[in-house]
């Protein structure tokens, strides 16, 4: 069954099938494409991303994108969504992963609101084990937020890893340098996106579980520049923080 309140309607110009995948629902939009529900012929459901045209057209987008997917194939972790497909030269660039009928975090806070110490641990514990098996093969996910992981009960799950790099020369034009999402984003990679490594995803991991914890995340301003110059001057702001959290919360950040 899929959780029909997670899946909106097809609009009259969303393709209808990607790849060999029937598409039968939208799941969202992000900063790189669309996302949709699909299912195989088989009858399995994926999470089908397609990509932007500008992202597309990009010299060498392609290229990195491939290699970036050919990486994310190798991530087995039990707390991410696996890439099941892809085609980097498709007219449409497009990858498929496991469909998880789960809601993000950010949608679970902002309807339920905050998660209890308790709950914080155990998503914190997943994330950071997806994290585990994202870096043993050589990726550094560089947008872990609260809306890329999706909080299932049997475990959270990391989506989006992977990709993000495949997307950083126009990203580096859109931000001068940051490739990620500020409010959640290493002060090292705000600086230069060339600087991420797998500790500027320990950060986002702290950011998360903060907003898990208070429904607030370290930096909060209406524009990039400003987040961005938050994080560059000041503290991450705590207020709220449980204190049973506050020693791996602080380690990470």
């Amino acid at each position: 069954m899929v959780h029909s309140a997670l899946v909106e309607p097809l609009r009259r110009w969303d393709p209808e099938q990607v790849g060999g995948y029937i598409l039968i629902g939208r799941l969202g939009a992000g900063a790189m494409g669309q996302v949709y529900l699909g299912r195989s012929a088989a009858g399995r459901l994926v999470a089908v991303k397609t990509i932007k045209v500008e992202f597309a057209d990009e010299p060498d987008f392609r290229t990195r994108f491939s290699q970036e997917v050919a990486a994310a194939r190798r991530v087995s972790g039990a707390f991410t969504a696996a890439v099941v497909a892809a085609d980097p030269e498709a007219d449409v660039p497009w990858l498929a992963t496991a469909y998880v009928p789960a809601p993000s975090l950010s949608t679970l806070v902002r309807t339920c609101g905050t998660l209890s110490v308790p709950a914080v641990r155990w998503l914190a514990a997943g994330c950071a084990e997806a994290l585990e098996s994202i870096h043993g093969t050589g990726l550094v996910h560089r947008d872990l937020k609260p809306s890329n992981v999706l909080v299932s009960p049997d475990g959270p799950r990391v989506i989006d890893f992977g990709i993000a790099r495949a997307a950083e020369r126009i990203q580096l034009t859109l931000t001068r340098g940051a490739v990620g999402t500020p409010a959640y984003m290493a002060p090292e990679q705000a600086r230069d996106g060339r600087h991420a490594t797998a500790a500027s995803d320990i950060y986002s991991l702290g950011a998360t579980m903060l907003l898990a914890s208070t429904g607030h995340g370290p930096y909060q301003g209406d524009t990039v520049m400003e987040m961005l110059a938050q994080l560059a001057t000041r503290p991450p702001d705590l207020t709220g923080l449980p204190a049973e959290l506050a020693d791996v919360v602080t380690a990470c950040l």
